[in-house]
């Protein structure tokens, strides 16, 4: 029980890399989350797997770092990872394909994003007054922690089913998270994020070629 612990705990160095004491529950979320997103950008099914873990990892990090709604989002990346896996592994004819969602879609996305940050930054500033036999210490960040939640909400279901937009709601979690792990000293993990962010680039561009692709072959 005692090596659980030490395993799990964020403030339990492993390592010292440049200076900075790197436990061993950072390590697996930041290369487990790595890997994971470079088969997404892919789009090979092998993502949803590591994704798995890097979740879980995630999740008990987040607890001990007060980020309250990155953890809760932990929960609900597990449920839509699976899903996600699910539907890759569709035979190929059954696939889900690469597209743009219609206009009001877009908006309706957009929205999501907008109504999720409000509601959930405000249940955040309060939440270690309701609960505070789970929450101790208030929530750190929680206007930009409740938007890079709502918008992984909605960028995690949307590239499930494979539709671009999904890597522009990345670019945006991935640009706030850099900041926001920064400034929580979670420095590995920040430094995760910025490749987080050049991998969505390329993932966003990667998606828009295939796309281009399939059009192209399914219209000759």
């Amino acid at each position: 029980m005692e090596l659980l612990n030490t395993l799990t705990d964020v403030q339990a160095p492993l390592v010292d890399v440049w200076g900075y004491p790197l436990s061993f529950i950072e390590l697996v979320g930041t290369v487990t989350g790595l890997v994971s997103v470079v088969y997404a950008a892919r789009a090979q099914v092998l993502t949803w797997p590591f994704g798995v873990v890097n979740v879980l990892a995630f999740m008990i990090i987040f607890y001990q770092v007060h980020l309250y709604s990155d953890m809760l989002l932990q929960v609900y990346f597990l449920t839509v990872t699976l899903y996600g896996w699910q539907q890759w592994q569709k035979k190929k004819a059954d696939s889900v394909r690469i597209a743009w969602l219609s206009a009001r879609q877009q908006a309706l996305a957009g929205a999501m994003v907008v109504g999720g940050t409000l509601l959930l930054g405000a249940a955040m500033q309060r939440v270690h007054v309701w609960l505070p036999q789970w929450f101790v210490q208030p929530a750190a960040y929680p206007w930009a922690d409740a938007f890079t939640t709502s918008a992984s909400v909605v960028a995690t279901v949307l590239l499930a089913r494979k539709r671009l937009e999904a890597w522009v709601l990345w670019v945006l979690v991935d640009a706030v998270s850099c900041v926001l792990y920064f400034q929580k000293e979670i420095r590995l993990m920040a430094l995760e994020y910025v490749i987080f962010l050049l991998i969505a680039l390329y993932g966003g561009v990667q998606w828009y070629l295939m796309l281009h692709d399939e059009t192209r072959v399914r219209f000759r």
